[in-house]
């Protein structure tokens, strides 16, 4: 059906309805984000993707140019996952985001994919989501910071509305701090940190979390191809129940768990469906499920978890099946060879 648009005046009347209606059938919480997409981009096909006309555009091998139709947004933050079965075709890979803003109504982001030794390849899939926040939600957990290479902060989100921090402590080493966002300990909700680098390889990890009621506080380790510490810019998303991207109610369906290994102690362990999730085998490949909470499109996102250089990512890309949702993941050292490393892995639909 064809809709006529409305006049200026009316659409911010409309909106103002909206608006109070929202709020009062759910909590204000459930406003964040203020926009997002997310994309899986595996065997040169798109998929589990929102906006539903987003799409990936080969560049130069081993880039990729990612276009999210109509949520364009200055700031926010960009997550990436390598999507690559390294145990077929060795060795193992990983991706990182190169660049992302606005053009025009669209959001564009740039994925490049680098395999041991730091030269761009062209083989690996990804998954990659933006999500940008505003506004003050005492109630929520909820907080992201884009990192400068030499510290400091280029945009950063905190729910509750106080001012995150990065402070470079020696090079490749960075001390995170999202105040306010209060939790039990000694660790809660789920951390997934991207590497942000046009010019070279570079991985970043999560080395250290503490969760306390005064905040979440973090150590980041980022490396570069030949496995020493190396400054670099990098994005860090921390959400504790609710999706990667900042939502809740909707959506419904998102889950998370840490791998340290063994599975982390329980706030890091949470499935909005109800069931915990569930480790198996592993390594060279693990694979977490999480019951009842497929609801495709949804996007995951992997982070390896210690002070080494070792990497993590997908092995395949992540499986729905009788409303469960299987996830597989490898890691591998600076020279591409599968390892045990932990790890942190969440999911999060958009309904």
């Amino acid at each position: 059906m064809r809709f006529r648009r409305l006049t200026g005046t009316v659409a911010v009347m409309l909106a103002g309805v909206l608006a109070g209606a929202l709020g009062a059938a759910r909590p204000a919480a459930a406003l964040l984000p203020d926009t997002f997409g997310f994309a899986l981009y595996s065997g040169g096909v798109v998929s589990q993707q929102w906006p539903v006309a987003t799409t990936v555009t080969p560049g130069p091998p081993g880039r990729w140019t990612v276009r999210f139709p109509g949520v364009a947004a200055a700031g926010g933050v960009v997550h990436v996952t390598a999507v690559q079965d390294a145990i077929s075709n060795p060795p193992g890979r990983w991706c990182q985001a190169d660049s992302w803003g606005p053009v025009g109504p669209d959001e564009i982001v740039r994925v490049s994919c680098y395999r041991p030794g730091g030269f761009l390849d062209a083989l690996p899939g990804f998954s990659v989501q933006f999500a940008r926040s505003s506004g003050v939600f005492a109630a929520t957990r909820f907080g992201y910071v884009d990192a400068n290479p030499g510290g400091g902060t280029i945009t950063q989100y905190n729910s509750v509305g106080a001012a995150n921090t990065v402070a470079n402590v020696a090079p490749g080493l960075y001390s995170v701090s999202l105040p306010g966002l209060g939790t039990g300990g000694p660790q809660a909700g789920d951390v997934q940190v991207t590497a942000v680098n046009p010019g070279v390889g570079a991985r970043c990890k999560v080395a250290s979390w503490q969760s306390s009621a005064n905040g979440q506080f973090f150590r980041v380790y980022c490396f570069n191809p030949a496995g020493a510490t190396a400054n670099t810019r990098f994005t860090l998303t921390w959400h504790y129940q609710r999706a990667l991207y900042g939502g809740a109610a909707p959506p419904y369906k998102f889950a998370y768990l840490w791998n340290t290994p063994p599975l982390g102690p329980p706030l890091t362990n949470f499935n909005s469906a109800g069931p915990a999730g569930v480790l198996a085998l592993g390594p060279p490949v693990w694979t977490a499920t999480f019951g009842g909470v497929a609801s495709p499109p949804g996007n995951v996102q992997v982070t390896a978890f210690g002070t080494t250089p070792d990497y993590c990512g997908l092995h395949l890309p992540w499986t729905p099946g009788a409303g469960a949702l299987g996830i597989r993941i490898n890691c591998f050292n600076n020279a591409g060879v599968p390892v045990s490393s932990g790890f942190t892995v969440e999911y999060s639909s958009r309904f």
